[in-house]
């Protein structure tokens, strides 16, 4: 099996990276033209690995197309998506690799200014950024002329804002320009108009870190790793009820079911699985009989769910699935950024709904209710939190509808129904 993002031991050394191959890959980018480079990346089929897996190759044509200089490449590292820590593991194992990564994207689009934006509760891996950042720069693959091609880079490490929405690409370059971070109406998009106005390619920093592959061995041979439609390998973050939870590399397309049983060591303590959420919490639960699904960006959409970041989050058989939704819709509600009212007002509301189930006071026409509020959400926003969390409810309630009506009939069959929180009246 093909590894080539997190090393078997942590590589934060610059010498040791190279040892690996590090830098290769920019070296053969800086031999080629701009477009050469994007013309390549294009014929990987490599799709960004934030969570909406669009065609990198062609976000970056896009941006080198349009005539505006300069251009600014920034790598969201604001990995805030409940049930993902993939890009944690990558900052901390192989900075490098971001570094390089980016410093190819920088080179195709002519762009000599970078900023990673990183999730403010990152700190240990800021400075192991940072530090990785310095001897970049000591070696000469960082700077003024690097590696005497001319080009020059520089990278700089902002803070995140602490906040979820601001790993949306629009509210993230509203929060580097120093405002509320908030996202944007789009058309126009980042990569004609983004960072104060200029084009700009907004990357995830498991996508950077696939480039110096792609570059160091061709676009021909990264195809041959994966799925047909989604080459390359694909970072998981495994936790819940498994016996081995951790970051997984592994080819995209794999099914769920090798990676919670052959990998992750299966459900703990012998006991059966009752769902499994494919992509971070914003993606729709599916039950057992769901996983053999592949877990690439096209076949788990036609199975019901979507890839997203890859967060894989495993419930077993004791597990409340109005509570999972409950505390679901309790971090939209918080996360949201209040600048559209059926997000803003509508998250608020089913997490109400939710809380009257959770607390022995659901009614006659609440799951009904549920379903109405969230498709008046969904598709109704100005950015893609609203949408995961109307898909949240409605995912839990096309496959566990049974137990939201046991909870209004006779309350929890686990016994864990809680205590009425000190909280606004649901709605009715």
């Amino acid at each position: 099996m093909t590894r080539y993002l997190i090393p078997d031991a942590c590589i934060r050394d610059i010498g040791e990276y190279e040892k690996t191959g590090g830098y290769q890959g920019l070296e053969k980018a800086l031999s080629m033209e701009p477009g050469q480079v994007v013309e390549e990346v294009k014929k990987s089929g490599l799709r960004g690995r934030g969570g909406a897996g669009f065609p990198t190759g062609m976000k970056w044509m896009f941006a080198a197309g349009d005539p505006k200089f300069p251009k600014y490449i920034v790598c969201n590292a604001d990995e805030g998506e409940p049930g993902t820590f993939k890009d944690k593991a990558l900052l901390k194992n192989n900075p490098h690799i971001l570094i390089e990564g980016m410093a190819i994207a920088a080179h195709a689009l002519k762009a000599e200014t970078g900023y990673v934006y990183l999730r403010a509760e990152y700190p240990k891996e800021k400075e192991i950024l940072e530090a990785a950042l310095a001897q970049a720069h000591e070696k000469g693959f960082l700077g003024e002329n690097i590696m005497g091609s001319g080009a020059r880079l520089d990278i700089q490490v902002h803070r995140g804002a602490g906040a979820y929405i601001c790993g949306e690409e629009t509210a993230l370059i509203d929060s580097l320009e120093g405002k509320r971070g908030q996202p944007r109406l789009k058309p126009p998009f980042p990569v004609n108009a983004g960072l104060w106005g200029k084009p700009t390619v907004v990357n995830n920093v498991e996508t950077f870190a696939n480039l110096p592959f792609i570059m160091r061995a061709g676009a021909q041979e990264y195809m041959k790793i994966g799925a047909p439609d989604c080459p390359g390998n694909k970072l998981f973050s495994v936790s819940g009820h498994v016996e081995k939870p951790g970051v997984y590399e592994l080819p995209m397309g794999i099914t769920l079911k090798d990676i919670i049983y052959d990998h992750a060591g299966g459900i703990k303590n012998g006991k059966a699985l009752k769902a499994v959420i494919p992509g971070g919490v914003s993606a729709p639960v599916l039950p057992p009989d769901k996983i053999d699904c592949p877990m690439d960006f096209v076949s788990v959409q036609k199975w019901g769910s979507m890839l997203g970041s890859g967060g894989v989050i495993v419930f077993d058989e004791d597990t409340c699935m109005v509570q999972v939704a409950h505390r679901a819709l309790q971090f939209f509600e918080h996360e949201s950024c209040g600048k559209c009212t059926p997000c803003r007002e509508g998250t608020g509301w089913l997490r109400a709904i939710l809380e009257r189930l959770e607390t022995r006071q659901g009614r006659e026409g609440d799951i009904r209710l549920l379903e109405d509020v969230s498709r008046n959400i969904a598709g109704n926003t100005f950015c893609p939190l609203g949408d995961g969390a109307a898909m949240v409810v409605l995912g839990f309630l096309k496959h566990f509808k049974e137990e939201f009506s046991e909870h209004i009939e006779n309350g929890c069959p686990y016994g864990r129904t809680g205590k009425r929180p000190d909280r606004p009246a649901p709605v009715q």
